[in-house]
């Protein structure tokens, strides 16, 4: 899961969908609508209780990967974040 997310930090418009529903499904559980082009996983928190991610031919699009990466960090799920701001990258 480490190597994955370091990717979506890193490359964020390199990132296959499939990795990054497999992101979402480890901190969100499974998504709630799985019918459509759409996948919407439930956040714990109000305001913002979704995360929306689509497949665009493979690939995840590099906006999604950010809100989702955004979303992990709001949980407090991934400390490398904070690790990278104190060694000022």
């Amino acid at each position: 899961m480490e190597k994955i997310l370091v990717k979506m930090k890193n490359e964020p418009a390199n990132v296959r969908f499939s990795e990054l529903k497999q992101v979402c499904t480890y901190f969100f559980n499974q998504p709630r609508s799985n019918g459509s082009s759409h996948m919407v996983f439930k956040t714990p928190w109000q305001g913002e209780p979704r995360i929306n991610i689509q497949n665009d031919k493979g690939k995840a699009k590099a906006y999604q990967v950010k809100q989702v990466l955004a979303a992990i960090q709001k949980l407090g799920a991934w400390t490398i974040f904070s690790q990278d701001d104190r060694n000022g990258c």
